[in-house]
């Protein structure tokens, strides 16, 4: 989109910014020692990188890391030296949210589809990678046992990351299928050769994978919880049918949104 003008690219950076971070407080569950499920926060972030390529999409990632720095400013208390407040500025916010640039990585695909979809699931990945090592070593000792401080910090955050990873991606197909992102200006999808079922399929898919998401979140979050805080051992008094189950129906759901966002209706004359 060569022809946007820099006053364009301004705006909706502005407005993409402001949505990113109202969303981002839009928490599902906030887990004590930092990390939370939000109502897809990142999402209009990769779909600005997705717009306007990687470097735009750096540039607003790293805006938007910014911004989510300065609302957790008392993270940077607990660090134990100044090395270690440079780390979990880097990798916890810098790095965590500025990731958000690989959005501009995908935009030569054909399917819009498959590439904001793809570009939301690794831009989850890399801040999930992100907040791991963080926890392993900067946290380490503080919040984080240092015996086994990778495989504490790995399920840790996996424990928010692959439930906000799974709206995310639930969201970035909807939204990839209804409008049209490559163009000057964003506009509705056409939606003549879609079957109504399939929209009321489709829509019922992402229901029952939010619901799996936040059913398995019920069941997991109470049991790590303590009259000491947050003690994370206690995931193995978890039914894990309890929590696999839902988790698998959330799966389930996901692919049945992605496969019936492909289907198209074939032409009504005989």
């Amino acid at each position: 989109m060569k022809d946007v003008k820099l006053s364009q690219k301004l705006t909706e950076s502005a407005l993409m910014l402001a949505l990113a971070t109202i969303l981002s407080f839009v928490k599902i569950i906030e887990l004590p020692f930092g990390g939370s499920i939000t109502l897809a926060s990142m999402l209009p972030m990769v779909i600005l990188a997705y717009r306007y390529g990687f470097l735009w999409g750096l540039f607003s990632g790293a805006v938007f890391s910014l911004i989510q720095l300065l609302f957790g400013l008392n993270n940077l208390s607990y660090a134990t030296s100044a090395v270690a407040a440079v780390a979990i500025i880097l990798l916890d916010y810098v790095l965590a949210f500025s990731c958000t640039a690989v959005g501009g990585l995908f935009r030569k695909m054909k399917s819009q589809s498959a590439a904001i979809t793809l570009a939301a699931f690794v831009t989850c990945l890399i801040r999930f990678i992100c907040h791991t090592l963080s926890g392993c070593t900067v946290w380490a000792g503080v919040s984080v046992p240092t015996a086994d401080a990778f495989l504490y910090s790995l399920i840790y955050n996996a424990a928010y990351m692959i439930p906000e990873t799974v709206i995310t991606t639930v969201f970035a197909v909807y939204l990839s299928s209804a409008l049209v992102f490559s163009k000057t200006t964003i506009i509705p999808q056409r939606r003549k050769e879609t079957p109504e079922y399939v929209n009321v399929l489709t829509f019922v898919s992402g229901i029952v994978s939010l619901t799996g998401v936040i059913v398995a979140a019920v069941f997991l979050f109470p049991a790590m919880q303590n009259e000491n805080g947050f003690d994370i051992t206690g995931i193995v008094n978890v039914n894990p049918f309890a929590v696999a189950i839902p988790l698998v129906i959330a799966a389930l759901g996901v692919v049945a949104v992605m496969i019936l966002r492909t289907i198209k209706k074939t032409s009504g004359k005989g």
